[in-house]
């Protein structure tokens, strides 16, 4: 789903976050999106359906790793996450919650 007449796909807040949002539900192919303080636009291949306001990769993640939105650390990932791919509950672990039993 590209979308360069309707607005962007998904959006990552700075330069240097490893996921965004998606502004729409989204089908695997290509998207485009942009950065809300960063460089102006990405275009990746998603691998996955993102829900509307889920998190998609934009770059590759390994097991561990933390995972950075807003500029910050928002979680850990539990498994190696593929740019392109569906962020979410299944292989992200909150940082706030890190420390709980699963």
């Amino acid at each position: 789903m590209t979308s360069t007449s309707s607005g962007p796909d998904f959006l990552a807040h700075y330069d240097g976050d490893v996921v965004a949002v998606a502004v729409r539900d989204l089908v695997p192919g290509t998207v485009e999106g942009g950065y809300l303080r960063g460089p102006e636009s990405i275009t990746l291949e998603l691998l996955h359906e993102v829900p509307l306001g889920h998190k998609l990769a934009l770059t590759d993640l390994e097991a561990g790793q933390d995972v950075v939105e807003y500029g910050l650390r928002i979680g850990v990932t539990t498994e190696k996450i593929t740019k392109g791919s569906y962020v979410h509950i299944h292989n992200l672990r909150s940082a706030r919650w890190q420390n709980s039993v699963a």
